[in-house]
């Protein structure tokens, strides 16, 4: 098991977390308990799961997708090359 998001083979300076007052919280995702469930109801179509991405860019852009993200204009980009 992985953290969401963070690659396998994160090393996490902790005497500069420590120091620095950051916090870290994290937690087992019960995933595999819900995703049976959860493809049933996406392949019979009695859900939507919505598009993942909101905003569509060319890579070339990418300072401007991580703006648009971190003034919340954007959920997910997608780069296309």
């Amino acid at each position: 098991m992985g953290p969401f998001g963070v690659t396998h083979d994160v090393r996490l300076p902790g005497m500069e977390l420590f120091f620095s007052h950051v916090r870290l919280h994290g937690g087992p995702a019960p995933v595999r308990r819900f995703l049976p469930e959860l493809v049933d109801l996406i392949t019979s179509r009695q859900i939507d799961p919505g598009k993942v991405f909101d905003l569509d860019l060319p890579l070339d852009r990418a300072a401007e997708a991580y703006r648009a993200m971190d003034e919340r204009r954007a959920i997910k980009v997608l780069l296309r090359p």
